[in-house]
């Protein structure tokens, strides 16, 4: 498969608009700015930030992060109406998504229009956005599922009038990343107009839906941190940066090292926690406790990470619990400053295994500690009685 991705990825993140989406979530104007300036500081080069039609609060919010002065360019979503252009111009934004339904299914059951009016209600929106000097993204909803042909014929149709890119959105998230390359790339070799991937993950495959677009071709990937969205969510900006820049060895001027601090940020402002093992994110995907895999890992951890914790803010943890090794608990007990005695590591190393599986959880350094003296409080071959030896056993339970 020839790859055709584009020499510059630029990361438009809508976690202000469609990762507020999310059934039930609502920031506050507080949270949307504090969300804004640590996507800005990171270096996302663009934020839809709201929907100005919405009313009177949404506006002094977009005008609010326009205020802000960020070095990201802000984008708002309109329908393609001019009533809701206007909104967005008085808000003082310099760049409109203008979003209107491509495919038959939603023109004939949403619009219950037809293709020529979407055409002409193309040519107005676009029109008066451009008479107005905005930078244009124009938004074809469901266009996974409109015939390629008629995409192709209102993109040229886009181009002609000024529109400075093409948002494809996969609006129910039903593609999967062969059938995206392909529609994407259909589309690319056809018409001269900068494309945008819209991806959601009904499916599971908004990030590599997101990542075939750009190998297709695509230039512009929408984002939401943590994958926020309508129903499953979104391609979760921290998945397509790392994926594009260690699967595909394609680099985004992201800093990276500050992905979980922006993830627990907006985790907060959502009410939507973030599981612990949450790809790129989550507190414990650095968190090993096979035996094997922590001996490669104090060997090497590039034999056991694809990349360091603290690329993304994330620490590692070696974890002593049902299937810990030799090698994993010779080394916790040397951080704790213990002395991992080779006679009696293997009958540390059982007990270890047996309160985790009895207590269905990692053994703590606490437990590790108070297991290790009662151990070493004992001759091999003898048990040992003292005083000290029957206190931690009581309180061993």
């Amino acid at each position: 498969m020839r790859d055709y991705r584009p020499a510059e990825i630029i990361i438009d993140d809508t976690t202000l608009r469609d990762g507020e989406q999310t059934a039930g979530v609502a920031f506050s104007l507080a949270e949307k700015i504090a969300i804004a300036r640590l996507l800005d500081d990171m270096g996302v080069q663009e934020l839809e930030c709201g929907i100005p039609a919405m009313g009177a609060d949404e506006q002094r919010a977009v005008k609010a992060l326009v205020d802000l002065g960020l070095n990201a360019r802000l984008l708002t979503w309109n329908r393609a109406l001019v009533e809701d252009i206007r909104a967005s111009l008085a808000c003082g934004v310099e760049a409109v998504d203008i979003s209107l339904s491509v495919s038959d299914l939603h023109i004939r059951h949403k619009l219950r229009k037809s293709r020529s009016w979407v055409r002409e209600q193309l040519k107005v929106a676009l029109g008066f956005a451009k008479q107005h000097d905005l930078y244009v993204s124009v938004g074809g909803e469901d266009a996974s599922r409109a015939d390629l042909d008629f995409l192709v014929d209102l993109m040229e149709l886009a181009r002609s009038l000024g529109a400075d890119r093409f948002r494809f959105c996969d609006t129910l998230g039903l593609l999967d990343p062969f059938s995206t390359y392909e529609k994407i790339r259909y589309l690319a070799e056809r018409v001269e107009l900068d494309i945008e991937v819209h991806t959601h993950n009904d499916l599971g495959m908004a990030t590599a839906n997101a990542i075939a677009g750009v190998r297709a071709g695509a230039r512009f990937v929408n984002t939401t941190v943590n994958g926020l969205g309508e129903r499953a969510g979104n391609a979760a900006l921290e998945e397509v940066v790392m994926g594009l820049k260690h699967a595909c060895g394609m680099a985004c001027p992201i800093d990276t090292g500050r992905l979980v601090e922006v993830s627990h940020c907006v985790a907060r402002a959502s009410g939507r926690s973030v599981p612990a093992w949450k790809a790129v994110v989550g507190e414990r995907i650095f968190a090993h406790e096979a035996g094997l895999h922590v001996d490669g890992i104090l060997k090497d951890p590039r034999n056991y990470e694809p990349f360091e914790p603290a690329e993304v803010g994330l620490s590692r943890h070696l974890v002593l619990g049902k299937h810990a090794g030799r090698h994993g608990l010779a080394e916790r007990l040397r951080d704790l400053g213990l002395e991992p005695s080779p006679d009696r590591l293997p009958d540390l190393l059982q007990r270890v295994r047996t309160a985790s599986q009895r207590r269905k959880r990692p053994v703590t350094d606490f437990e590790l500690t108070r297991m290790y003296h009662r151990l070493c409080a004992r001759p091999i071959g003898r048990r040992k009685i003292s005083a000290g030896s029957v206190a931690l056993a009581l309180t061993d339970r």
